[in-house]
């Protein structure tokens, strides 16, 4: 599960899609049954077999909006050695379409997707309101039905 970079909460707490508003907690909860603390969510992600990491090790942005990244800062993470460590990867899901982007314009052109099916998921940025709480959850139990 692929994200594209932790915002200012996330940075301040230490912990992936902090802000009380986005969606990502509420439907892993949803999915696995697990909630409370990060570490026991952390946890039940692991146990079904799901790594939550983020596209960008680090870029310059005001804020915490995804239109906010200034690309020529953006620098990915290492997939090539997360590739390698991880030969049995089936499916890299994207937290929404801005992680899928810079996944295909940092990342594709040097390692690839290792083979892996590439799902571009309903972001659950509170900024993404479009969608209903309920339509992101039955597309992320979809792509995630294999694992849960």
């Amino acid at each position: 599960m692929l994200g594209s970079l932790p915002s200012r909460r996330s940075l301040q707490e230490g912990e992936y899609y902090a802000h009380p508003r986005n969606a990502f907690w509420p439907i892993i909860a949803e999915l696995t049954g697990v909630s409370g603390a990060y570490a026991a969510r952390c946890a039940a992600l692991t146990g079904h077999r799901i790594a939550l990491w983020d596209v960008l090790e680090s870029s310059e942005r005001p804020g915490s909006m995804d239109a906010a990244i200034r690309r020529d800062t953006a620098r990915a993470n290492d997939f090539e050695a997360f590739f390698r460590d991880h030969p049995d990867l089936g499916r890299i899901c994207f937290n929404g379409r801005t992680a899928a982007r810079l996944f295909k314009e940092l990342v594709e052109p040097s390692t690839g997707t290792s083979g892996a099916e590439p799902i571009v998921l309903p972001s659950t940025s509170p900024a993404y309101a479009a969608m209903p709480f309920a339509d992101k959850l039955e597309r992320w139990r979809a792509a995630l039905a294999w694992s849960l």
